[in-house]
């Protein structure tokens, strides 16, 4: 997937939808922008790791609010956007990117600025909300390595109560339901057992594998599983591990018949975090905007 342009890149696209002095709510001013800069499914689609949030959307939304502060769009309305004139004078002066001095000057400044600036006057930088994103990632990929690293070190029993328990927080096993681990050595490759209803006739059955984290897991072991369910009669597997699963297994447990979820080290790492297993909230971080309806 080509990069997504970083929010100070979409100001002028902004401005040039706008130009044609048609009031617009935001989400129609975001998906014009869009549409303009010709980003692509991909990059729509594309979301924070922390907070889930659609990047493109925010880096537009972003550059919206800075022209707002700087007075080349108004808002007529809640939530409603219009260009002004001094939005006018930046596009017609700047039709290739607009800098930070030019947002602060005047509108006669800005009319009579040259557009040939240095590359260093130009708002690349990430957003503030989009620092902070940065920094979670930063932190969680740090996490997830020790949460890998731990799990590796740990006994067999404990990888495979700490899968059930993930596997339950994720709210399989139902409101009633249960996950029990399998004690006995000849378990036919299945290391837990999550009761999907209380009467356990809807279950899921699970392997849990500690290997080296640098290695993969090979196409035959899947197999292996996959027998292990029919001699089970389950209808339904998944197959956790701290390492990585190779092309062939992926292959192999996409077109086997009996439905099979392959979960890798480092999304086991990324759901153990999301779901709060193993980890605890250090510290909560409040972000706030201006309630319009407060200024109606």
């Amino acid at each position: 997937m080509d990069p997504i342009p970083a929010w100070s890149q979409f100001m002028v696209p902004v401005l040039q939808v706008m130009a044609d002095g048609v009031i617009r709510p935001l989400r129609d001013l975001r998906a014009a922008t869009a549409a303009l800069v010709g980003l692509t499914e991909d990059q729509l689609a594309d979301r924070f790791a922390a907070s889930g949030e659609l990047v493109a959307s925010n880096r537009i939304d972003w550059a919206v609010n800075t022209l707002a502060q700087a007075g080349a769009l108004s808002r007529p309305e809640r939530a409603q956007y219009e260009i002004s004139d001094h939005g006018r004078r930046l596009l017609a002066g700047h039709p290739d990117g607009l800098t930070e001095r030019d947002l602060k000057s005047t509108p006669d400044e800005s009319h009579n600025r040259s557009v040939n600036v240095d590359n260093e006057d130009l708002l690349l930088a990430p957003d503030p909300i989009e620092q902070i994103e940065q920094g979670i990632a930063r932190i969680h990929a740090e996490i997830a390595a020790d949460l890998l690293t731990r799990l590796h070190d740990r006994a067999p029993e404990f990888f495979e109560q700490a899968v059930l328990d993930l596997l339950i927080a994720m709210g399989y096993g139902g409101a009633q339901g249960k996950a029990t681990r399998t004690q006995i050595s000849n378990d036919g490759g299945i290391d837990g057992i999550i009761d999907q209803d209380a009467l356990g006739l809807s279950r899921i059955y699970v392997q849990a594998k500690r290997y080296a984290l640098g290695s993969s897991v090979l196409r035959p072991e899947i197999q292996a599983f996959v027998g292990a369910l029919h001699g089970n009669k389950a209808g339904q597997g998944v197959f956790i591990t701290t390492a990585r699963f190779s092309a062939g297994a992926q292959t192999y447990a996409k077109e086997v018949p009996t439905p099979v979820v392959l979960i890798d080290g480092p999304r086991l790492a990324s759901l153990m975090i999301r779901y709060g297993v193993g980890v605890q909230v250090r510290r909560t971080v409040k972000l706030v905007e201006v309630d319009e309806d407060f200024f109606e």
